[in-house]
């Protein structure tokens, strides 16, 4: 049985949106390949982040990763320096377009800095205005509420998992590794399914010795399993602009493999379809090999 493969796309940037959305577009089309794009709709504070600073393997990342380069130093004043530009209102054609090509869209976040760096210290109330606001920006540009979300840096919590419950998503994309399952915080079983991101990132794996760019797309195809779905999270600033040729050599690689993309609404429509079968998992914050700070994932 050959392998199933989502993508999720996670756009953080105004110039992600503006360049790396345009070209994942394009390379996805060229190996009917699916992809759930994520949108980030409001202001790019993304200068902002340098907060991160402080978090254990920040520096190391950082130099590993070439985060200037791929990135732009224009982006990485955004919000400081630099007024912070609006994303969803600069790019509303470029966002719709990707709906109109047939693509599944769904909300990132509405403030990337403010939920990546600051979701676990903010009230239900602000949580909820923050969801909120991100829900009213995406009905503007598509004209429609979003089905689905995934949090930003991977951050979760239960006033964020409330804040989806009271969206009713279809699903949501919020974790890292593991299967399918509806989670449970501090006791209290929230109703929207979770698909996790099952692989590793490209920017936890480039350059790092043991993965030269040569070992990357072996490595990933190493990591597919037949008997759940796999999930692939790339990012817009990553794979749409700096790193694009890795990024389409994982797709030729998936093609001469038989991979099968799927889409990833209709993966949760195919969970659900057997909803009393899904576990319920408790959700914990984490480390992933590869990426600074702790993210959220499902116990065990």
């Amino acid at each position: 049985m050959a392998p199933r493969l989502a993508l999720k796309v996670d756009v953080d940037t105004d110039r992600g949106t503006r360049i790396g959305v345009p070209n994942l577009v394009s390379d996805c089309q060229d190996f009917d390949a699916p992809a759930c794009f994520l949108f980030s709709l409001g202001p790019d504070q993304t200068g902002r982040a340098i907060t991160r600073v402080f978090r254990p393997g920040f520096f190391r990342k950082v130099s590993r990763t070439s985060v200037v380069q791929l990135y732009g130093v224009r982006t990485l004043l955004n919000g400081t320096l630099l007024p912070a530009p609006h994303i969803g209102r600069r790019n509303a054609h470029v966002m719709r377009g990707v709906g109109e090509s047939g693509f599944e869209t769904g909300i990132h976040c509405h403030n990337h800095y403010r939920w990546q760096d600051h979701l676990h210290h903010m009230s239900i109330g602000e949580v909820r205005a923050e969801f909120i606001a991100a829900r009213a920006e995406f009905l503007r540009v598509f004209g429609r509420e979003s089905r689905t979300a995934g949090a930003a840096g991977w951050q979760s919590s239960a006033h964020s998992r409330q804040a989806y419950d009271e969206a009713e998503l279809l699903y949501a994309s919020d974790t890292r590794g593991g299967p399918p399952f509806f989670p449970r915080i501090g006791g209290h079983v929230f109703k929207t399914l979770e698909i996790p991101t099952t692989l590793p990132t490209l920017d936890e794996l480039m350059g790092r010795p043991e993965f030269p760019d040569r070992a990357i797309v072996p490595h990933l195809m190493s990591l597919l399993r037949e008997d759940r779905a796999n999930v692939f999270t790339l990012h817009a600033e990553i794979e749409g602009m700096g790193r694009r040729n890795l990024f389409r050599d994982l797709l030729a690689a998936c093609q001469r493999a038989g991979v099968k993309f799927i889409r990833m609404d209709d993966l949760a429509n195919e969970l659900l379809a057997n909803r009393a079968a899904l576990p319920v998992r408790d959700q914990v914050m984490g480390a992933v090999d590869g990426r600074s700070g702790a993210v959220a994932m499902q116990a065990g």
